[in-house]
């Protein structure tokens, strides 16, 4: 999959996967939508994201997720 919108510079914020440049990383984002927010809310707190922006930045995580193996607690 190509992300346009994503970007990975060693030089800015460490190489945290980020929004088109911006000091936003995409966890943030994820995160905001995790804790229930919606598309609105996130553009208002941070105006210089586009809707665009957060979509792509949801097809990153899901597609980080499917690369990794992450550790469950089995259910009882």
């Amino acid at each position: 999959m190509n992300f346009e919108r994503i970007s990975i510079q060693p030089d800015q914020m460490g190489g945290v996967p980020c929004i088109r440049g911006l000091r936003i990383p995409v966890a943030t984002v994820v995160g905001m939508i995790a804790d229930g927010m919606s598309f609105q809310e996130i553009l208002e707190s941070y105006p210089d994201l586009e809707h665009e922006d957060i979509s792509e930045s949801l097809q990153f995580a899901a597609e980080a997720v499917r690369e990794r193996e992450l550790p469950l607690i089995k259910a009882a």
